[in-house]
């Protein structure tokens, strides 16, 4: 049944509720730190920039009282796809453009298969940048409650709706996006418990044995997909009998209120992005 418990891997998306400094900062402030973060984050290539970075998500962690092996636990079930795809980037992927000031050393030229010293880089920095975004995206939505989230978002894009940018639609359609994810794995816990109680041959594969699992899980996708079209028309439905009609003229609840801490927070987190950006190509490696 270990095979089968996939709501226990969704870690993004779920509300922590804590009394962290991070949990009590406002959501506009904590979107941009996390937007800041993300761009110092893809604009860097070399190593020492990425342990760095990935220190200052660990810190950010930290205080925000999560459990690192929580956020992580969310990784394990792509665990096998990653270390394929990041296999294959580093035997195929040739000899790519990483500027990292390093000389490009070859490991190994055998027919397709060529291994060098940048591509070695570029796998590593990709596997560092996506646990620092997962870090990221879990530090934002495991200390925000979901309302609180869209109500920042929206606030954020309100000075582009002179521009058309339909700033609660968004808001909106990212909560219900967030909302849905752990809904459809439990739908798909159930169904693949229900196929393998009727004889199918559904998680037996194990984790490693992901193209087995891959073909068995298929069988799940029809079904799945059917009851997530079935709850998406039922959500419409119940929007339109409370005559739902977008955003203009609707009040609030929750008022946001931003301090000096998320002031001080977005300086701190700016200056410290625009330097890892202004200074991407001075890295010794």
């Amino acid at each position: 049944m270990q095979d089968f418990a996939l709501l226990r891997h969704i870690t993004i998306g779920q509300y922590l509720p804590g009394d962290s400094l991070v949990h009590r900062m406002d959501p506009r402030a904590k979107i941009t730190v996390v937007l800041l973060l993300s761009l110092a984050l893809t604009v860097n290539t070399s190593y020492l920039a990425n342990i760095l970075l990935l220190a200052l998500c660990l810190g950010l962690i930290r205080a925000a009282g999560i459990s690192l092996r929580y956020v992580l636990s969310g990784v394990r079930p792509a665990l096998p796809f990653i270390i394929a795809l990041s296999l294959m980037q580093l035997a195929f992927y040739g000899n790519p453009s990483v500027t990292s000031g390093l000389p490009v050393i070859t490991f190994l030229r055998w027919g397709p298969i060529f291994i060098t010293s940048s591509g070695l880089q570029l796998v590593l920095v990709s596997l560092a940048r996506f646990v620092d975004l997962m870090i990221l995206a879990s530090i934002l939505t495991n200390t925000t409650p979901l309302a609180h989230l869209a109500y920042g978002l929206e606030d954020m894009l309100k000075p582009f709706g002179r521009l058309g940018v339909p700033a609660h639609e968004i808001s909106l359609i990212f909560i219900l996006a967030l909302r849905f994810v752990p809904i459809l794995a439990e739908q798909l816990e159930t169904l693949a418990k229900a196929q393998a109680s009727r004889g199918a041959d559904v998680g037996a594969g194990g984790r490693w044995r992901f193209w087995r699992t891959a073909r068995a899980m298929l069988v799940l996708i029809v079904p799945l997909f059917l009851d997530a079209f079935r709850r998406a028309e039922e959500l419409i439905v119940a929007m339109e009998a409370r005559c739902y009609a977008g955003g203009r003229g609707r009040t609030r609840l929750i008022q946001l209120h931003m301090g000096r801490a998320d002031g001080i927070a977005i300086l701190v987190c700016a200056l410290l992005a625009a330097g890892f950006i202004w200074f991407r190509k001075s890295f010794p490696f």
